[in-house]
Formats: structure tokens, sequence, C-alpha cells
């Protein structure tokens, strides 16, 4: 029985429009092949972490976090247009612990941050400043060790690779060889086992998976297409020209490697010095600064209070206001006890700010409309008691969870409202959340349909043929409407 192999270069659907593998067959598919652990690398971003490392440990397969980087050839801050066709090369970054996993954190937002130019791209520099807790492969036929040797540049290749080992060291950054059927590899391969033998740099086996099985090299293909915008019959489009870039069983990795079996056994050291452990379900709520001799509650009691006094001197109508003083009693109570009072106070501090500026701002949104509090506060304008709303819709003692303040902004000023935050509470603390678009089962076949170069009229009929209901998957379809399963059983072009 061959030594179980691990995948460490792999890209899973979060490297947009390239990567073909969904989390959880991926996953499915680790465990099938009896692999011990397994490594996401998308390109440039972690976008995919925490939803993998949750998959996969609930899967009992060992979760590696790594990402393939972006390097400039030169400094990051230098966005001058490439003399080539890209000014960039590629890099394995695998996290071995804690401190690993925030020097890649660190690495990749200033990509994002500072580098980005057309790619989120870091430097040697950066890197030489964040690379402990690293584990780094030489990437593939695109890095920078791989380019040089299929230019030739021998002298330069091992200059390149010295610089690594330095930043590095002799026990964190391996040569990648991969088997993938494509000529120009083959001969990268002898260069990097030349710089091997030179250097004495530890090679490692990859595949540099982009889909889950052969089979689904051909929808990669399209996948690409779409990417760039390009059509399956275009001679001059990006393409891989191979279909052996999948999650190959350790059997396959280890008869393409049986003349260097250290580089199948070094896929396991990688993976046991991997050990990060990510303490997730912890709430960690940013500190907001209160001036002494307050605390957080005694604060947020205090201006709730001098904000309900002043929201009802300018009621009209009968009042009750003991019934208002008891809800704002009961809910500071709510909230105190919760821990949440300093996430009333940043929010309530934001809204102020913006409302400072004459910035307009929505009158509140959600179930904190609800929250006598927020009304209170100036975070809403909408008097809860006045329209029966209930707090407890929005934060319930018996049922924890955060709360969930909506803010609304103007559009146009926006951005005035995010650099006060960032400038606040540092550049460190704050993030905007993203959101993927992804395409729909209309979408997806109007998509492949122009890439497989099929007439407008066909593709539109074929689409049109797709319910319109949320969710609606193409083989949900294709089980719901006889119409279009008809039309796949006839044509091989809609199957």
């Amino acid at each position: 029985m061959p030594t179980p192999f691990v995948h460490l270069h792999t890209h899973t659907t979060y490297s947009l429009l390239d990567g073909a593998t969904l989390l959880d067959p991926l996953i499915e598919h680790v465990r099938w092949l009896k692999q011990p652990a397994v490594a996401i690398t998308d390109h440039g971003n972690l976008f995919g972490t925490i939803p993998f490392y949750t998959k996969a440990r609930s899967a009992g397969i060992k979760p590696i976090i790594g990402c393939e980087v972006y390097m400039a050839k030169g400094s990051l801050l230098d966005k001058k247009p490439p003399e080539g066709p890209r000014d960039f090369y590629h890099l394995i970054l695998l996290a071995q612990n804690s401190l690993g996993y925030q020097n890649l954190i660190r690495l990749v937002s200033h990509g994002y941050t500072e580098g980005f130019y057309y790619k989120p791209r870091i430097d040697k520099s950066l890197l030489r400043s964040h690379s402990s807790g690293l584990i780094a492969l030489s990437g593939c036929l695109d890095g920078e060790i791989p380019t040089l040797l299929r230019q030739e540049q021998f002298a330069s290749a091992s200059v390149a690779a010295q610089d690594f080992l330095d930043i590095f060291g002799p026990d964190r950054f391996y040569l990648e060889l991969q088997a993938n059927g494509l000529h120009q590899q083959q001969r990268v391969n002898q260069g990097l086992i030349h710089v091997h033998r030179e250097l004495g740099i530890p090679l490692v086996a990859t595949n540099d998976c982009h889909y889950l099985k052969r089979g689904d090299a051909d929808a990669h293909d399209l996948l690409l297409c779409i990417q760039t915008g390009t059509t399956i019959t275009d001679t001059t489009r990006l393409r891989f020209g191979t279909d052996q870039l999948y999650v190959k069983s350790s059997e396959e990795m280890a008869e393409a490697f049986r003349e260097l079996p250290q580089a199948i056994t070094h896929t396991n050291l990688i993976a046991e010095q991997c050990t990060l452990e990510i303490p997730l379900h912890r709430t960690q709520l940013p500190r907001y600064n209160v001036p002494p001799p307050h605390t957080l509650d005694s604060f947020l009691e205090t201006l709730a209070q001098q904000g309900l006094s002043a929201r009802l001197a300018h009621h009209s109508g009968p009042l009750d206001q003991p019934k208002y003083e008891r809800r704002l009693r009961t809910e500071l109570l709510t909230i105190c006890s919760m821990g949440f009072a300093g996430y009333f106070l940043i929010v309530w501090d934001i809204m102020k700010f913006a409302r400072s500026r004459r910035i307009p701002v929505g009158p509140g949104r959600g179930s904190a409309a609800g929250s006598l509090v927020a009304y209170a506060l100036g975070i809403t304008e909408l008097d809860p008691l006045a329209y029966d709303l209930l707090f407890e819709r929005f934060l319930n003692p018996d049922r924890v969870s955060l709360p969930d303040i909506d803010m609304d902004f103007c559009m146009k000023r926006r951005q005035e409202v995010i650099n006060y935050v960032t400038e606040k509470y540092g550049r460190d603390h704050v993030a905007q959340i993203i959101t993927f678009g992804t395409l729909g089962a209309k979408a997806a076949i109007r998509d492949v349909g122009r890439v497989l170069d099929i007439p407008y009229d066909e593709v539109d009929t074929i689409a049109k043929l797709i319910p319109s209901q949320p969710n609606m998957t193409i083989a949900q379809a294709l089980a719901e409407e006889p119409k279009l399963s008809a039309l796949s059983a006839s044509r091989p072009s809609v199957g």
C-alpha cells in the first residue's frame, strides 16, 4: 500500500472562474481516497478558509490553510504597465500555526490594499517581514523559479531559490514538482531537481488541482472561457492543455513520482507540521473607549437616559412616561448583561458622526427598530412603543445571538463614514463584508451557450424553459420540466 498522499496545491471555486471544485465534493472525495489532509490554495485570497476549515474538521480531514499568492517582480508599489504578458509570479504559502495564519492574512490584505495592480500582489520585502509560521512551495509553471527555468535562465533560477531559502530556511521552503502531462513541466521538473541537488532544498509533489476528477477537465475548460470572455473555438484563448489537474489518488501520485519517493513523503511531513487551530464561535467585539470614570455599561445607561428624556420632551399626545422608563431599564439590563454595551456605543458613535456631517441616514431597518435604547441613542428614528414593536425580536436573553443593527447612509457620502470608522478604530479593525455573485441556472445556460458558439435564439429557447423559481438548479429543471428533458434527450448540445 502506497504512502498516503496529501494534496498541498488545490484550487476551489473560490479561485473565481478558475477553480471548478466545490468544497463539499472535495472533502468527500479526499475522505474516499483515504487521504488524511488536504490544503486549499486559492488564487490571491482566503475566501474559503472558514467554510473549508469547518467542513474538513467535521469530516475527519485535517484542513491546511494556504494561498497561491501573486509575487510582484519588483516592488508591490510599482504599478507601471508590465513589459511582458504579466508582472507577477505565483508562490504557494501554507499556514503552519496561528502566527503563520496571521501572517498569511496580513500578506493577502497588503496585496489588496497596497499592491493591487490587476492582481493582489505582494513582494519579497513584505514576505520577508511576514514569513514566520509559513511554509512556501515554489509554485506552478508561473512561479519565479519555474519561469526562469522555462526561460533557460538557470543561474537566475538558483539565485531566486536561494532568496526563498534565506527567507524561509531549509525546513520551510520546498521545490514543487508536478506530473501534469505538460512537456514544459517535465523540463522544469528536471531543472528543479538540479536546483535541489545544488542547494539542498527538499522536493515536494503537488498536482495544482483545478477540478475534482479527470472527467471534469472539459467543464473546467468552459469555465476558463467564461472567465476570459472567449469561445471554445478561439485558438488563441487561455487553456491549460491537459486533463491531469484533478485530485489524484495516492496510488496515482506514487506512480507518477516512483523515482522520487521523498517528494511524496514530504507531503505528509508538511501536513504534520501544519497544526493551525482557528478559534471559532468566540465573539470578539471591538472596544469602545469611554470617558473616565465611566464603564461601558454606565456610559451607555447615561446616554440612553439622556436621549430618552430628549425624545420624550418632544413627544406629542398622551404620554405614559413610566412605561418608557420601565422598557428602557429592561432593555439596558438585557444589553449590558449580554455584554453588548460596547456594540451599541460604537453604532451610536457612527450615527452621531454621520448626523454631525449632515450625511443622510436611514430611519431604521430590521429588528433593531424594536429597541427603545436604539431610539433613545438616535440610532433609529422610530418609537417602538408607538408601534408596539417587540425588543425581544431584536435581542432575546433566552436565545443568545449577536445584535444586528442595519445602518443606511447616503450612497454619495457613504465613503466618508467608512473613512471615519477606519481612522477612529484602526485600519486593522475595519473590513467590508464580501458578497459573491453566482450563476443561476438560466445565466449558466446562457454563458455556456455563448462559449460553445450555439446560436443565441437556440440558447434563449433553452434558457426560457428553466422554471423561474429561487435556487433552481439545472438538474432540478430537467426533472421538473418535460419540454427541457425531451430537448435534452433529443439534442446532445442541450444535455
